[in-house]
């Protein structure tokens, strides 16, 4: 089973809460799930058998993830299966679910148990058809290229005011202002936290060019283990986390030095450790979320590396995750960015023009992050790639986000 995470914000562009998208299977194989085989388990909640798979903290450490639900897992036993969930977890209608006796009684079974509830896809002319399952619902999800959100806004204030609104696919800042300014959304939901940039004169923070020569030098072929260690030493933050690592991996030796530390690690982990929490602390004035995607897309790239035969490339592919988001963080045009950071030519076409060896791995990568399935479909179909070892290296990159920032 395919799955991804879509977030969402507050106006302080603080991540509240995941919306947790799935593919069960690859319909250009199994055409039978194209007709009756597309029934085929769904009275099992797909989102809540990932999170009993891997952990609810794997997924999210602390933030609400929204699960959905159809007109049949909607009857699953779902208050036996969530209960030690209960308050992390929340269930997104979808429009098969209608305002009729049978699903306003589970809902209300639901609610009674505990439960919150979200709605998407909702046409503005079956706001009133819907009333009485509206008059339970927790959240609403808006898109606002489809509706007039002004009026929408309105009238949910009025007549369900108890409705927590998420304005969703927002694209550019420019849009997400413009809705938080208006006022009345709890939540938003869109591309407009990565939306590149086109134009910038930004220069990088004086700390910051501690970090860019570190992640300059590690790079390169060879690089001096002593010299890594004067450049961490100028960074307390830096010099305790590299302790707090080293301690980690080397529980019963005396640190005496950053030095001494360095080389502990030797110049594989210490490369690795820095390519990761150096481009953290770099990306530590962009919302969490940034970050939390250059790293995940990193890790990704990286296990995806053998399933696209490209298993010679892990670290570069690995920098292409990580640094697909300078232009971000930088606030200067990608090209302008990786003039600051050294990387291959490699990682320059993809990310610049999206050609190159390292191309058909990254176009996927964006495909499942944005859960088109149809797509992400196709080309495990012409690339002969497994679901299984797709959803494997998913997976893989969440535990591994999750274990790099462990106590």
């Amino acid at each position: 089973m395919l799955m991804t995470l879509i977030p969402l914000f507050d106006e302080n562009m603080t991540v509240c809460a995941y919306s947790l998208f799935t593919q069960k299977q690859n319909k250009f194989i199994n055409t039978r799930a194209l007709g009756m085989g597309e029934m085929d388990g769904v009275t099992q909640l797909e989102g809540l058998e990932i999170i009993e798979s891997m952990g609810l903290n794997t997924i999210s450490s602390d933030k609400e993830v929204f699960i959905p639900i159809n007109n049949i897992s909607i009857f699953a036993d779902i208050e036996s299966q969530c209960t030690k969930h209960q308050g992390r977890v929340a269930f997104l209608i979808d429009n098969t679910i209608l305002p009729e006796d049978m699903y306003v009684n589970r809902i209300l079974e639901l609610k009674k148990a505990g439960f919150n509830l979200a709605i998407r896809k909702l046409e503005v002319k079956k706001y009133q058809e819907y009333a009485r399952i509206l008059q339970y619902v927790d959240y609403m999800f808006l898109d606002h290229k489809r509706i007039n959100m002004d009026s929408a806004r309105i009238f949910f204030s009025k007549m369900y005011p108890q409705i927590k609104l998420c304005a969703g696919n927002i694209d550019t800042q420019e849009t997400f202002e413009a809705l938080k300014a208006s006022g009345g959304y709890q939540f938003y939901e869109g591309e407009f936290y990565r939306t590149p940039v086109t134009k910038g004169e930004h220069e990088v923070a004086p700390l910051k060019v501690n970090y860019v020569e570190l992640l300059n030098m590690v790079n390169k072929e060879d690089f001096e283990l002593t010299t890594a260690a004067d450049i961490i030493g100028r960074d307390t933050a830096l010099a305790i986390d590299l302790l707090k690592v080293v301690n980690r991996v080397a529980r019963n030796s005396e640190i005496i030095s950053i030095k001494y530390a360095a080389a502990m690690l030797g110049q594989k982990e210490l490369k690795r450790w820095i390519n990761t929490v150096v481009a953290n602390k770099l990306y530590s004035n962009k919302p969490n979320e940034v970050t939390r995607l250059s790293l995940l897309r990193a890790k990704f790239a990286e296990n995806l590396a053998p399933l696209f035969e490209l298993a010679m490339k892990t670290q570069e592919l690995f920098l292409m995750g990580l640094f697909s988001v300078l232009d971000l963080i930088m606030e200067k045009p990608m090209e302008e960015a990786l003039k600051v950071i050294q990387v291959s030519k490699d990682i320059e076409d993809v990310l610049i023009k999206g050609e190159g060896i390292l191309a058909p791995l990254y176009g996927f990568m964006i495909d499942y992050e944005n859960a088109n399935w149809q797509e992400v479909s196709r080309i495990m179909v012409v690339e002969n790639i497994s679901m299984d070892d797709v959803s494997k290296a998913y997976i893989g990159a969440l535990e591994w986000y999750r274990d790099l920032f462990a106590d």
